[in-house]
């Protein structure tokens, strides 16, 4: 899978994302501007000891991205979506796209992707999700689509055996 954030803004939140694309083994794609330094402490210290792990690409504008990607299908992370994360199914390798944290995806991006815009419901007197927060929620749905992929399944015990 690949998470795309568009020009994100806060670099915790882009750090969480990155650790959390190396758990998943997804592919982390940063669409400039970006609103922080990668080798900010806050960005690392956030993905902590992961980030080197972490398969991220790098684009100066969602142009240049369309470029190295011609044609591929991006799922938009949007709250003015019409139909659920839970409503579609996403290929493997599928491209999920979130906007900046304070603005989300532009709408003139959105109309051209209407069929793949998804939102995360929430109550009505909440403006949106942290960034992070959407980003696991409908990775996880992705890859629980596709029974998890090659992620360990069970846990262990480090002192003590399940019975």
């Amino acid at each position: 899978m690949n998470i795309v954030l568009l020009e994100p803004e806060i670099p915790h939140n882009t750090g969480s994302i990155g650790r959390t694309c190396v758990a998943t083994g997804a592919s982390l794609h940063l669409i400039r501007p970006l609103g922080f330094s990668l080798d900010e402490k806050s960005v690392k210290r956030a993905g902590l000891d992961y980030w080197h792990k972490l398969d991220l690409h790098m684009y100066d504008s969602f142009d240049d991205f369309l470029l190295k990607h011609p044609g591929v299908k991006i799922y938009m992370g949007t709250t003015k979506a019409k139909q659920t994360y839970a409503d579609v199914h996403y290929e493997k390798g599928s491209f999920i796209m979130f906007g900046k944290e304070s603005a989300g995806i532009p709408e003139e991006i959105l109309l051209k992707y209407q069929e793949t815009c998804i939102r995360i419901p929430m109550a009505n007197d909440i403006r949106s999700l942290n960034l992070s927060n959407a980003v696991s929620i409908v990775l996880y749905e992705a890859y629980r689509q596709h029974d998890f992929g090659q992620m360990q399944m069970e846990g262990e015990l480090h002192h003590h055996n399940w019975l």
